[in-house]
C-alpha cells in the first residue's frame, strides 16, 4: 500500500514552497499527501499538464464545490454551493453550454474595452500613493485595482467596495488549505452577508435590467433555461475570486520578483514593450494560484503510481511551472523567457475565464508604474519579513511596503 508523504503545511513551507516542490518532481512526482486533503499530488509538468487536458479521466464534477468546504459552515451557507450549473465543478458538454453563456458577459471585446477605465484608476491609485515616502503596495494598490474593476462590471456600488474585498477574501479562504486554523465565524459571517447581498441585486435586475454582468446572466438566449438565482450567485462568487484575489497576487508576486531582480527591473523600467511578457513570466515563475483539484474518474496510473478510481488529485500548477524538463533554468526570473505553455491558467476546457482581464490589468498596472518611477525598492526590513499569509492554495506577500523614486 502506498504510503502517504510526510509533507506537512507549515508558515515556512507556503513562504517558500519551491523547493518542495522540486524534491516532489525528483522523487515523488505522483504521490498520496495526507496534508493536502489527502490527495494524490502531481508535481511534474508532464503529467499536470496531462491531467488538465483529459477530463475524461480527471473529472471536475466529481469534485464539488461544496466538498472543498469545511463542514463547519453550516447548511445555510453550504446551501449556496449545491447548484450543479457551476463552471469550476463541472465537464463538458454541461461546462461548455455554461462557459459559452458566461463568456457572453465576458467576451474579449468587452474585457478589451476596460483598458481606459483600467489605466485611469491604476494611475489614480498610483499617484496617491506615490506621494508618499513609503507605502504598502499590497494595500493601496494590488488589493484595491482588482476590487473596484469587478465591482464596476457587476455593477456595484462604490460605497460597498470595501465590503466586496472584504467577502472576497472569506470566500477564498474557506476554500483555501490554511496553515493554522480557520476563523470559521469570520468566513461564515462573510459569506452570508455576500449571498444575501447578492440576492438582493439578482432581484433588483431581474426587475430592471441594468447594463453589468448581472443582468447579462439574467438573460436567457434562444434555448435556454433562465439560472435561478443560486446559479448566478455561483457565477458571482466564482468571478469576484478569481478576477479578484488572482489578480491582487499576480501583482504582489510580480513586484516581488522584479524587486529582487533589479537587472530585470531596469530592463523593463527602460523597455516597456517588454511587459506583456514579463506578466507572462511573472505567472509563471510565481503563479498566485498554486493547485487545482481533479477526481479520477476509474482506476488509472500516473507516473507509475496505481490511483484508484474515485481518488482526489491535486495538479500542482506552481511546481509545473518550475519543472526543468519544460522550462530550462526555472528557477530564474527572465523577463524575455519563452513561457509558452506555462498553467499558471490551467489549460484546455477549464482555462481560466478570466485570464484576459488579469493579464490587461497586470499590463496596465507595470506600464503605469514605470510609466511615473525610475526604481522601486523594498522599504527597510521589508525584504527579510514578508508575510506570505497562510494560505497554500492562493498564494501571495500579504503586505508589502516598498519605497519608489518618482520620474
Amino acid at each position: 500500500m502506498l504510503q502517504p508523504h510526510p509533507l506537512k503545511l507549515t508558515s515556512e513551507m507556503v513562504a517558500n514552497p519551491y523547493p518542495v516542490y522540486a524534491t516532489l518532481r525528483d522523487t515523488a512526482p505522483v504521490q498520496y499527501v495526507e496534508a493536502l486533503r489527502g490527495a494524490y499530488v502531481f508535481s511534474r509538468y508532464e503529467e499536470v499538464s496531462a491531467a488538465i487536458k483529459n477530463t475524461a479521466l480527471f473529472s471536475s464534477k466529481m469534485v464539488t464545490t461544496r466538498s472543498l468546504f469545511p463542514k463547519e459552515l453550516g447548511e445555510e451557507v453550504l446551501r449556496y454551493f449545491q447548484t450543479e450549473n457551476n463552471l469550476l465543478s463541472s465537464d463538458p458538454p454541461l461546462h461548455t453550454r455554461l462557459r459559452t453563456r458566461v463568456s457572453r458577459a465576458f467576451t474579449a471585446r468587452r474585457v478589451a474595452e476596460l483598458e481606459p477605465r483600467i489605466r485611469q484608476i491604476a494611475g489614480e491609485l498610483l499617484d496617491t500613493l506615490l506621494d508618499k515616502r513609503e507605502c504598502d503596495f499590497m494595500a493601496e494598490f494590488s488589493a484595491v485595482l482588482p476590487v473596484i474593476v469587478i465591482a464596476e462590471l457587476l455593477g456595484i456600488e462604490p460605497e460597498r467596495r470595501h465590503d466586496f474585498r472584504r467577502w472576497s477574501d472569506d470566500a477564498s479562504q474557506s476554500v483555501s488549505i490554511p496553515v493554522g486554523k480557520l476563523d470559521l465565524d469570520k468566513v461564515k459571517t462573510g459569506l452570508r452577508e455576500l449571498h444575501g447581498y447578492l440576492e438582493t441585486a439578482i432581484e433588483q435586475r431581474r426587475r430592471a435590467p441594468r447594463n453589468d454582468f448581472i443582468s447579462a446572466l439574467l438573460e436567457a438566449g434562444e434555448g435556454e433555461a433562465i439560472l435561478s438565482p443560486m446559479d448566478v450567485i455561483g457565477f458571482v462568487r466564482l468571478l469576484l475570486v478569481a478576477g479578484n484575489e488572482t489578480t491582487t497576487q499576480l501583482l504582489g508576486n510580480g513586484l516581488v520578483a522584479l524587486l529582487r531582480h533589479p537587472a530585470e527591473m531596469e530592463r523593463l523600467a527602460a523597455e516597456a514593450s517588454l511587459i506583456p511578457n514579463a506578466v507572462e513570466e511573472m505567472l509563471r515563475y510565481d503563479a498566485p494560484v498554486h493547485a487545482i483539484f481533479r477526481t479520477a474518474t476509474e482506476d488509472l496510473e500516473a507516473a507509475a503510481v496505481p490511483i484508484p478510481k474515485g481518488s482526489r488529485v491535486m495538479l500542482l500548477l506552481a511546481s509545473a511551472n518550475r519543472d526543468p524538463r519544460k522550462f530550462p533554468d526555472p528557477d530564474r526570473f527572465d523577463i524575455s523567457r519563452e513561457t509558452q505553455g506555462h498553467v499558471a491558467f490551467g489549460h484546455g476546457t477549464h482555462f481560466c475565464l478570466g485570464a484576459p482581464l488579469a493579464r490587461l490589468e497586470a499590463k496596465v498596472a507595470f506600464e503605469e508604474l514605470f510609466r511615473r518611477v525610475r526604481r522601486v525598492s523594498f522599504a527597510p526590513g521589508q525584504e527579510e519579513h514578508i508575510d506570505w499569509g497562510e494560505s497554500f492554495m492562493l498564494r501571495g506577500p500579504r503586505r508589502l511596503r516598498v519605497q519608489a523614486e518618482r520620474r
